[in-house]
């Protein structure tokens, strides 16, 4: 059984198991059938067993090849259109999406909180029922995790989570298809998160275990909901992926000053690859900040970053393309 220990704001150490031994992850190599995931939201991966994870990756990875490198066509979204709600800025999420639903023949619609009266005039509810008549699809990208849920139970539309304080799905779907393209597979992988405690992590958490893949975590003694260990270079022993993010998110810059305290020491340096395993990779969702990774790695040749943004791009094709139509993969599955 799998067991996650959290501390509260009390400093308090909470365990919670997730009921299912680790081997129910593991599934079989069963191909799912066109438009298995057709009608689903993405709100967190947690509700995704590992088929329909990887079936999202192997589209990813079939579209980029089909559309990148043949150059084709593909307009499998024309005709649809998709509501992105903004409520925190972005560049990764934002350009992704838009350019990618656009690729793909369909009509994105950019809202920001100055553009439409969510939660303000409007309720959430009404909200979620006006886009679910004129639009097809909702991506939000919002401070609450609860407002996507209500999002979802409101509209009859699928919803995706741009980003939530608790998860951040189609990241690390984007960091799994850059790891699977580096070093041909998932399973067997050992990830180190080397930061805060946060929506990033938690993804991770609800995901890796069902690729086979094992999680090293090193967060501060304060500062965090979630813990591990509080030594950088223990978790980074064998990694074979080394993984940091920002360390004061939006609506945390209050807390700044407290927060680089509490990370002394958490820069992930060639020092840091030192303890991982000799082929170690560095990831980060961008955008970066020095004093979370030196120039020496950020810009090495262990350095998959921007492999990983343009990632964003086609694992949030995938997803939509996944969401709203019966599209199957033409190209051989990938090994994971």
């Amino acid at each position: 059984m799998m067991i996650f220990t959290f501390r509260n704001l009390l400093g308090r150490s909470v365990s919670l198991s997730n009921k299912c031994p680790v081997r129910s992850f593991r599934c079989g190599q069963a191909v799912l059938g066109a438009g298995a995931l057709k009608g689903r939201h993405l709100l967190t991966l947690k509700d995704f067993n590992g088929e329909e994870i990887k079936q999202l990756l192997w589209t990813a990875a079939d579209l980029k090849m089909r559309i990148k490198q043949k150059g084709e066509i593909l307009p499998l979204l024309q005709g649809k259109s998709i509501a992105m709600i903004f409520e925190k800025r972005s560049t990764r999420t934002r350009i992704s999406t838009e350019t990618g639903f656009a690729l793909l023949g369909g009509h994105p619609c950019f809202l920001t909180t100055q553009d439409i009266h969510l939660g303000v005039n409007e309720s959430r509810k009404d909200t979620a029922r006006v886009l679910s008549g004129m639009t097809d699809l909702i991506l939000a990208r919002v401070y609450k995790h609860s407002d996507l849920e209500q999002l979802a139970e409101d509209g009859t539309i699928p919803v995706i989570n741009g980003l939530s304080e608790l998860y951040h799905p189609i990241q690390i779907l984007a960091d799994y298809l850059t790891i699977q393209e580096h070093f041909g597979s998932l399973n067997g992988l050992t990830v180190t998160w080397i930061g805060d405690g946060n929506n990033m992590l938690h993804s991770f958490m609800m995901s890796a275990p069902k690729f086979g893949m094992h999680l090293r975590a090193a967060t501060p003694k304060c500062g965090t909901e979630l813990f591990f260990t509080n030594d950088p270079l223990e978790a980074a022993s064998g990694a074979n992926v080394l993984v940091t993010d920002t360390w004061i998110s939006m609506g945390q810059e209050e807390e700044k000053a407290e927060r680089l305290k509490a990370f002394h020491g958490y820069q992930i340096t060639m020092k840091t690859g030192k303890s991982a395993a000799p082929n170690w990779t560095f990831l980060h969702c961008l955008p970066r900040k020095p004093e979370e990774v030196d120039d020496e790695v950020f810009y090495s040749p262990r350095s998959l970053v921007f492999q990983e943004a343009e990632n964003r791009k086609w694992t949030i094709m995938a997803t939509m393309v996944s969401l709203l139509t019966d599209y199957s993969p033409l190209s051989s599955k990938p090994k994971f």
